[in-house]
């Protein structure tokens, strides 16, 4: 029911868990997708490897999103290829530990930079080329965490608000140009970014009765509403926060 034949998106972090299953996702829909990685040069490939068979296009690019100028380049790079982007979604983000009072400026500093300056040049550089046809869809991955804070994560939690007050405030401004600016926040998920975290059968197993579907999502389950959310089914949705926690977090 959702085709997405013809449309072109950027899915950044797409080399692993949500990125990854979210760009898989969409091209099963029908649309060539780009990513960005950091590190993993092979799983990059794999994705586009995966992409590729069901005969669909994947630029891939290895890229700081920390980096302003990084990030005009990519952009550019993709509107010269294939001439415009439809979806942009706003994936890669880090989570790491912070205590308050004991937190190194640099470790609040490269979190800000990567989860939420990224975001915003991501933004900036893409919505005047949907601007100019009139149409487009953004999907910010935010989390729990920006909804309810998370201790010891400060730092993150602050971004991941952060991109809610901005998923909002795009949704309003970008309205007229048929832009739709939307966001998801998925609680805890069965990603690599939780592998060590989760070696703890105890801890994994209160995480899982902590919810009340009782399981953790596989990223799939993430990539499923924001497959929903960069399709014409959610034609009238914009400005919304979507939690996929199972239940966890009932606020918006």
């Amino acid at each position: 029911m959702i085709d997405l034949k013809g449309k072109k998106a950027l899915v950044t972090g797409g080399s692993r868990g949500i990125g990854q299953a979210t760009a898989v996702l969409l091209a099963q829909a029908g649309c060539d997708v780009a990513i960005n990685y950091m590190q993993k040069k092979d799983m990059a490939q794999h994705v586009k490897d995966t992409i590729q068979n069901v005969g669909k296009d994947c630029l891939v690019y290895k890229m700081n999103l920390s980096q302003k100028g990084d990030i005009y380049e990519m952009v550019d790079d993709i509107i010269g290829r294939w001439g415009h982007i439809d979806i942009l979604v706003n994936n890669a983000g880090i989570w790491t530990y912070g205590e308050i009072g004991n937190m190194d400026d640099s470790v609040w500093d490269e979190t800000i930079k990567i989860n939420l300056d990224g975001v915003y040049h991501l933004c900036s550089a893409v919505v005047p080329h949907m601007k100019k046809r009139n149409k487009g869809w953004i999907i910010n991955v935010s989390s729990t965490a920006g909804v309810r804070g998370e201790a010891f994560h400060s730092h993150y939690a602050a971004t991941k608000g952060a991109l809610i007050a901005l998923t909002k405030s795009l949704a309003v401004e970008l309205a007229s140009s048929e832009i739709r600016v939307n966001c998801v926040s998925p609680g805890w998920v069965d990603t690599d970014m939780c592998t060590e975290i989760f070696s703890d059968p105890d801890f994994r197993k209160k995480v899982e009765e902590s919810i009340p579907l009782k399981r953790i999502p596989d990223p799939v389950d993430i990539a499923g509403p924001i497959l929903f959310l960069a399709s014409d089914l959610a034609r009238h949705i914009t400005g919304e926060n979507l939690n996929v926690n199972g239940g966890a977090v009932l606020c918006g």
